[in-house]
């Protein structure tokens, strides 16, 4: 048995940032698929995920992964083809190291993407939206930091990787306040914030203290916030703005949706969709077109700037009895 520990240390510490030169963001998100992969095979053994080999991680186990991803976990396919994706780079990896699990690693890269739908984007209104502002009690240390991450995840339209890593330099205040941003591609943006948004961003760091970590937003033991905690603390305070804002008792709230939500008050307000993917930091115009899509009034401009067709009015006649018996048969 090839143990696996030594294959994925390298593959995440060497092969990723100094071979590729992927982005942290990219190496975060691939150790987690990982952190994923390796539980899940940890329970079908039975042993710890420190005592897997290579041998476990065969093209059924993946397949089992990847439908208890969508099953038990509700991944959209997305999320599974991403997992997916992360398992095959680093099967490539090893197949040159250990060519003994040659046959073995094929079957896995022989394992399809999962086509995929393109619903219509979920977002909040602007009462939803401060519903979920208003949430954290402002009166405790906690309170004041969720405000903040809440206010700058949705005016920034951050994606959660990037909220999170966000370190104090990221911070400039004069002559505007404004926050920079390395998003995926290794693409730097830099945004003003709006002053309600850099209000709650001194109110914190007014009561932030001086710890270690470089991060913006820390958690309760002075480290860096994780996906889990802040996808946590947004679940808690959506929960108690339900109650005063019952149209989000139908929604759920994920940490991209407020990313969406700043995306559609930008194109709503400006009608503009450069502006829209230079905010969010897209790579290309077409990833910013779903914002299209998700736009009612959008549509109903279409729909007054067409004339409609002129079409001669009919009369409908009720055909006879017998004809039309003798129709059905």
């Amino acid at each position: 048995m090839t143990a696996i520990a030594p294959h994925i240390s390298a593959f995440l510490r060497d092969r990723l940032p100094n071979q590729r030169g992927a982005s942290a963001h990219t190496c975060e998100s691939y150790a987690y698929s990982f952190q994923l992969l390796f539980e899940f095979a940890s329970r079908r053994f039975g042993i710890t995920p420190s005592g897997l080999a290579l041998e476990h991680i065969d093209a059924p186990l993946v397949m089992d992964f990847l439908a208890a991803l969508e099953t038990e976990r509700g991944n959209s396919p997305t999320t599974r083809n991403a997992r997916l994706a992360a398992i095959k780079s680093f099967m490539r990896f090893v197949e040159y190291r250990v060519p003994a699990l040659l046959e073995q690693i094929r079957q896995v890269f022989a394992i399809p993407a999962k086509k995929t739908d393109q619903p219509l984007i979920q977002h909040l209104s602007v009462t939803e939206m401060e519903a979920v502002l208003h949430a954290p009690d402002i009166t405790t240390r906690v309170g004041i930091r969720d405000r903040a991450m809440l206010h700058v995840c949705f005016a920034a339209g951050l994606r959660v990787s990037e909220l999170l890593s966000l370190p104090l330099p990221a911070l400039t205040w004069q002559p505007t306040p404004t926050i920079s941003i390395q998003g995926k591609g290794r693409r730097h943006r830099a945004l003003p914030l709006w002053q309600h948004t850099a209000e709650d961003v001194r109110a914190w760091l007014a009561v932030r203290g001086n710890v270690v970590a470089p991060e913006i937003f820390i958690s309760h033991q002075g480290r860096a916030m994780t996906r889990v905690g802040f996808t946590y603390l947004l679940g808690k305070h959506v929960q108690r703005a339900r109650q005063e804002c019952p149209s989000l008792q139908e929604k759920h709230v994920s940490p991209h949706v407020l990313r969406h939500t700043c995306a559609m008050m930008i194109y709503q307000a400006t009608g503009d969709l450069r502006k829209v993917s230079l905010w969010l930091g897209h790579a290309h115009m077409q990833a910013s077109e779903v914002y299209v899509r998700a736009d009612p009034p959008e549509k109903l401009d279409a729909l007054d700037a067409i004339i409609p067709p002129s079409l001669r009015r009919g009369k409908f006649t009720v055909p006879d009895r017998l004809i039309a018996m003798l129709h059905g048969q």
